[in-house]
């Protein structure tokens, strides 16, 4: 089935892909195309409307991008945010110049003219403006709906050609009547019926697998206990049954009682078939004496790599040995799938990249661990066309577990990179428990689902203290929490001075060879959220 369409031509923005997020949260169907590449993909969808994104560049520029001709070609109704605002004036006559004074941050617009855009809103708003060029002289047949101090083309709009522009940013969330002005051009302007839901996407996710994998095919699926794989998994499942193998590898690395919450989860619960490979000591072997943060990561994915291969391939012999004992020896082997959790931004990064443009990537990431090129698989990626907060409420509708569908962030190498120097199990026990402390104290207070990543650092370090009537020695945890809406940029979070005492307080009594705590106050950029 082709739902209605909403296209966000990207033009560089950083907040392209926000746009998408934004009309998806009203229930339509959004994707996002390279400008260069509208002439050949917009014929393929089912096209409602255009959105122009904002980019870096000015349309004045030789060589700045451009406005494709099918977009007006096309008859739906556009919409151009910042630049693409500049860009779509510019294309139909109108005079883009360097403003004489650059707009960036909150600004306030006055609506002065009628149009369905603005409907039902406010004639005063606070809104977000990022821009230092602007509109100088509209084009023929447009007239200026909304202007703010500096930008006496705030808004503009072509009512009889559907064609609106927006100075400022409705995706953000600092403009706080942006989401209702994208639910009126999606709704009221282009007609858009609203489909795009969890019931919808399961119901023809499902469906697909089904026909992909076909009666006799088998799939196979690495778990992470992240949310990614569950609900990829959780799909396949109801798509195909006992034909699919979960794969989970234990390393060692993983939070207390994560591992058995993965099995309890999917083998127990969900009724799947579930292969749990106890890699740990492997895993440890191979870390022996290692300290640089690169090369942890180095070799955590080559044992990976190297035991699900192994799994894979008595998984393959397997499956050929049940065929052949169930059909004659000259039909052929069933079809084998891989099935895992990509999603729409790595979707979008791999297309950026021109030699890779047209291919689908099997990922590098905790999922599989990084799976080599002359894999004889098939993918399944049912979730290669959506947003982390799409696969979240997807999988509360599939009735997985909170503490999966909401955990947070978890990096492949697991806690081999939050221990700073050589990982022992004595450490990574150490760590386990002070990050289980820090959990439990944030759940308790209530505030897990209000920061995106939280977790503790065992630091190479060891300080002085005083316990009862001893000096002490020992180890330092450093305690790490952030908010982010795409964790390219994060702030650390503010979280109550009562909660990290009890933190501390806890960890030091609690947890042998610990008689320090600090608490991480740094934003990304320029620090990173992990440590390592």
């Amino acid at each position: 089935m082709q739902h209605d369409t909403i296209a966000v031509l990207d033009y560089g923005s950083q907040y392209s892909q926000l746009i998408c997020r934004r009309v998806r949260e009203a229930k339509v169907y959004a994707e996002m195309i390279s400008w260069d590449r509208a002439s050949e993909q917009l014929p393929q969808v089912k096209l409602k409307g255009i959105i122009l994104s904002g980019g870096p560049a000015s349309v004045y520029e030789p060589g700045a991008p451009a406005l494709p001709d099918i977009v007006l070609e096309s008859g739906v109704p556009v919409l151009g945010i910042c630049y693409g605002l500049q860009l779509l004036a510019h294309a139909l006559g109108g005079h883009v110049a360097p403003s004489a004074k650059r707009e960036y941050g909150a600004a306030e617009i006055e609506v002065t003219g009628e149009t369905r855009f603005f409907g039902g809103q406010p004639q005063r708003q606070q809104v977000w403006m990022s821009h230092g060029d602007r509109v100088e002289r509209l084009p023929a047949g447009f007239e200026t709906v909304a202007r703010s101090g500096n930008s006496p083309c705030a808004a503009i709009a072509n009512e009889d050609r559907a064609l609106y522009g927006l100075q400022f940013h409705p995706e953000v969330v600092h403009t706080p009547n942006g989401f209702a002005l994208l639910q009126n051009f999606v709704g009221r302007i282009c007609g858009c019926t609203g489909d795009w839901t969890s019931g919808h996407f399961i119901e023809e996710s499902v469906a697909g697998i089904r026909a992909q994998v076909g009666p006799d095919g088998r799939v196979i699926c690495g778990l992470s206990g992240g949310v990614d794989s569950a609900v990829a998994a959780t799909l396949v499942h109801r798509a195909v049954g006992e034909r699919l193998t979960c794969i989970f590898v234990d390393h060692g690395l993983l939070r207390a009682g994560e591992a058995e919450q993965v099995v309890d989860t999917f083998e127990r619960h969900h009724g799947m078939r579930l292969v749990a490979v106890d890699a740990k000591e492997a895993f440890l072997d191979d870390l022996a004496g290692v300290t640089e943060p690169e090369e942890k990561r180095k070799r955590i994915g080559a044992r990976f790599v190297r035991v699900f291969e192994e799994e894979t391939e008595r998984l393959s012999e397997e499956s050929v040995k049940m065929n052949e004992e169930r059909k004659a020896p000259s039909q052929s082997s069933p079809k084998l799938f891989l099935a895992q959790g990509t999603l729409y931004p790595d979707v979008i990064e791999s297309a950026s990249n021109e030699d890779s443009a047209n291919a689908r990537t099997i990922k590098t990431h905790h999922n599989v661990g990084g799976l080599p090129q002359d894999m004889t698989f098939e993918l399944i990626e049912p979730l290669r066309m959506l947003f982390k907060d799409e696969v979240r409420r997807i999988g509360e509708e599939l009735g997985l577990p909170e503490e999966i569908v909401w955990r947070h962030p978890f990096p492949g190498p697991g806690l081999g990179i939050r221990i700073l120097g050589e990982v022992t199990w004595e450490r990574l026990e150490m760590l386990r428990q002070a990050d289980r402390i820090f959990l439990e104290e944030l759940r308790a207070a209530g505030l897990y689902r209000q920061t995106s990543q939280v977790f503790a650092v065992l630091l190479p370090v060891q300080t002085v203290g005083v316990m009862g009537d001893g000096r002490t020695y020992a180890n330092v945890i450093a305690l790490r929490a952030v908010t982010t809406d795409d964790f390219m940029t994060a702030d650390w979070a503010q979280l109550p001075y009562e909660l990290l005492a009890r933190v501390s307080s806890r960890i030091v009594n609690e947890v042998d060879g610990v008689n320090r705590v600090v608490y991480d106050i740094s934003s990304k950029p320029p620090a990173t959220i992990e440590w390592e």
